[in-house]
């Protein structure tokens, strides 16, 4: 497929939504109920609330806007809406035209009764056609345990089945076997490119300002792509449009304040929230001057402004900016990711919905020792994205729901440049080139309903990259040795891809508690990221597919059996997966990745394929909930050039994986919580042995990940007091009390191998972990 393809692609494109425009004008087999799904008590609009027709026994589900439209013949309805966490709204309806229905709920999260089951809970696990889909609440993520009392939506997530973290600290997260860039991490539609502060220790989201989040398992809907093991989709609160609010919190290691409110209400509305961390602050305590004068902090705000133009048009504005800044001594470094969204909410019709999103990211980080020393030095490096989408829903008719659309994306890879900062210094300047790519496609999938125990879910996704110049690319040959270059001039679009990528889910409902799923999804991914380390370093570096390097192509297969126990109160599924990439991606051994020009050189390609089965067993109220979830899974890797052409585990192959997860409320006031986690330890490859040479000890390998760290277990706890809740009251408050790692397990981190110094020619391995047991304490207010 050629670029000139593309024209009519989007010719296509263009007149199916004009089409589809016209169609649902002119449509006259029915009256169409549609609007809107929100929060009575702040405004924000519920995503994903069902909508039941109960004397039909037919229904839908708003989008991820609150929008909800659904085609029925003239006459009387019983129409229940029901969210989880809300209490149902039902209402009788004669419908003789088209309809808006506009709906506000009530929240339970007052009701003293809100440790029983308050009206029904949505058996969306059930009925969705969307497979490998796990949605986690802001409220769930902060009743978790954390490390120092700072909730980490990163942190909850590796606790679903399928989800494991890379290491301990890490924000990196490995899904059904797969790489942390594999992750697509959106926030309002916007890329993070390193999701973690402090090294990786906490992430860079703060759940005060978190409305939503949704996580797919490689089976992405055909709107998203440009990844091979998921999509995280982060969405952040809109603003309260109802009133002026506050919360916010004082923990150990970081304080957070969120404000929002309404500018004109009912209209406009905004939500501003800020975060900093003080162990600098602390650290300026300290007698020992080296101590003293470190620096050592992190800070985010997250901002959005809603405007609810009428009807038919609602606008979004947001954005996110966040910042680690570390200095000891003469040496420092700095990173953080800045993001922009803009979105159009534009309904054309009661079953025409649309969103045209704009959005513009950066990822930078710079380090580098002070101008004042002789080794001055200052290397800098940053990935910019520039992104323009739109979307559409078709509601078709109560059978039918057509997603289409098209995105473009512009890459400006900048790998760095390392210069000195004095006169005296000894290091020259050191530049890499600047990459430029496109990304762009157009896709369509349709959610049928076949009979009543049917849903078929089809379509696809046509994907295209462009590499654009100026560049230089290398030719190597089987060493990794540069054999000639060719030069591209500004503007030249001198190599491409292009991806035909399926989507194809089943759901056979076996009754109304319980059904079968099945999905193929393909996916291609046009960026790939080099990493010297699986710990939470943000020098890794992104870098584009190129004619040295396919895009890497993933299949995968998945199937599973869901079922709900007493009225949704308990949910239960098992999936299993196998998954193939023909074009995965390692390094050869001792590979050079920092400031390499050359450094495509250093990479090999062969094959990776991973299997798996996963268990989830979930309990949604009452005292009790949580869940418990098990992984057993395979993630194998075989590529020529990387143990002698034999396969080997992949550095995410961990076998077993346990996460028990659960919160008992003892009353209205006080409730536990307790986590814990169970994993195989981490494939390795450790030294076996040592010559010398020329008085430098050379060690000798083992094969590629041949060895495994020790198991890792760890338990945590909290138990949380909240005052009375009284209506009356502007000011409420909670004290936390948190210990991460309660029995104090010593987990490896990295093991060393060191000398004996008094018999060199005997070596020990030295493990090295980082937490021990760690009290913490957080003071959470609202008002």
């Amino acid at each position: 497929m050629n670029k000139l393809l593309w024209i009519p692609l989007i010719l296509l494109l263009i007149c199916c939504t004009y089409t589809a425009r016209s169609f649902a004008e002119n449509i006259s087999k029915g009256v169409t109920l549609s609007g809107h799904l929100y929060d009575k008590e702040n405004g924000e609009s519920l995503p994903g609330a069902t909508v039941y027709v109960s004397n039909t026994k037919s229904g839908t589900t708003s989008n991820n806007y609150g929008f909800y439209s659904m085609t029925l013949p003239v006459g009387s309805y019983h129409v229940v809406y029901s969210f989880l966490g809300y209490n149902d709204y039902i209402i009788d309806i004669e419908l003789h035209n088209d309809t808006t229905l506009t709906i506000e709920m009530v929240s339970t999260s007052h009701d003293l009764n809100e440790v029983e089951v308050t009206g029904l809970a949505k058996n969306e696990n059930v009925v969705n056609a969307q497979m490998s889909v796990n949605s986690i609440s802001a409220k769930t993520i902060a009743s978790i345990p954390s490390l120092m009392g700072e909730v980490d939506l990163i942190k909850a997530l590796q606790l679903l089945p399928g989800v494991k973290f890379v290491a301990e600290g890490s924000s990196g997260l490995s899904v059904r076997g797969g790489g942390p860039d594999q992750n697509l991490i959106l926030l309002d539609e916007a890329t993070i490119y390193n999701a973690g502060h402090l090294m990786g220790f906490f992430s860079v989201f703060n759940n005060d300002a978190v409305k939503s989040v949704d996580l797919y398992k490689g089976d992405l809907p055909a709107k998203y792509g440009g990844r091979l093991a998921s999509m995280i989709d982060v969405r952040m609160k809109d603003g309260n449009t109802k009133g002026f609010h506050g919360n916010g919190g004082i923990g150990l290691i970081s304080s957070r304040l969120l404000l929002e409110g309404p500018v004109v209400k009912d209209k406009v509305a905004f939500m501003v929230a800020g975060r900093r961390s003080y162990a600098d602050l602390f650290l300026r305590l300290s007698p020992d001057e080296d101590i003293n004068s470190n620096i050592l902090y992190f800070y985010d705000l997250n901002m959005k402004v809603n405007y609810n133009i009428n009807g038919n048009n609602h606008l979004y504005l947001s954005g996110y900016f966040g910042k680690d800044v570390f200095k000891s001594g003469l040496f420092g470094m700095n990173w953080g990711n800045a993001t922009g969204t803009a979105r159009w909410n534009h309904i054309f019709n009661k079953k025409l919905f649309s969103n045209l999103t704009f959005v513009a990211s950066r990822f930078n980080y710079q380090l580098g020792v002070s101008e004042n020393s002789a080794n001055g030095f200052d290397w800098q490096s940053s990935l910019d994205d520039y992104n323009l989408r739109e979307d559409f829903q078709w509601f078709a008719n109560p059978n039918n729901l057509v997603t289409f659309g098209y995105s473009t994306l512009y890459h400006n890879f900048f790998p760095g440049v390392i210069q000195g900062t004095n006169k005296d210094s000894f290091i020259t300047k050191y530049q890499l080139n600047s990459q430029h790519a496109l990304e762009s496609a157009v896709f369509i999938s349709n959610e049928q309903k076949i009979g009543a125990l049917f849903i078929l879910k089809y379509g696809f996704r046509v994907s295209m990259f462009n590499n654009i110049g100026s560049a230089t690319n290398y030719q190597f040959d089987s060493q990794g040795n540069v054999t000639d270059s060719t030069s591209h001039g500004p503007g030249d679009f001198y190599n491409s891809y292009t991806g035909f990528e399926p989507r194809l889910g089943i759901v056979f409902l076996v009754n109304e508690s319980s059904s079968v799923k099945g999905s193929y999804s393909k996916n291609h991914q046009y960026i790939q990221q080099a990493q010297n380390s699986t710990a939470g370093s943000p020098l890794h570096i992104w870098f584009p597919s190129s004619p040295n390097v396919k895009p890497q192509i993933g299949h995968q297969f998945a199937l599973g059996y869901f079922r709900n126990f007493r009225e949704n109160v308990f949910e239960t599924s098992i999936e299993v997966y196998y998954k193939y990439s023909n074009s995965a991606i390692d390094y050869r051994d001792h590979a050079d990745l920092l400031l390499n020009k050359y450094f495509e050189g250093e990479l090999l390609f062969g094959k990776s394929w991973g299997y798996g089965a996963e268990l989830m067993v979930k309990k949604n109220s009452g005292k009790l909930t949580g869940w418990l979830s098990y992984t057993l899974s395979k993630s194998l890797r075989k590529i020529n050039g990387i143990n002698d052409g034999n396969e080997y585990p992949s550095p995410y192959d961990r076998p077993n994986d346990i996460s028990l997860v659960m919160n008992y409320d003892l009353n209205t006031r006080v409730s536990f919580g307790f986590t814990w986690v169970y994993s195989s330890g981490n494939p390795v490859t450790f030294p076996v042995g040592r010559f010398d040479y020329n008085n430098t000890t050379v060690p000798v390998y083992s094969k590629r990940n041949s060895y495994r760290m020790p198991d890792y277990h760890r338990l945590d706890m909290s138990i949380t007091w909240r005052e009375k809740y009284k209506p009356e009251k502007k000011w409420h408050s909670e004290f936390n009390v948190s210990v991460y790692n309660a029995y104090n397990r010593k987990n490896p981190y990295v093991i060393n191998f060191q000398s004996e110094p008094d018999n060199p020619n005997v070596t020990y391995a030295e493990s090295t972990y980082l937490f021990g047991i760690i009290p913490s304490f957080t003071y959470n207010f609202k008002f």
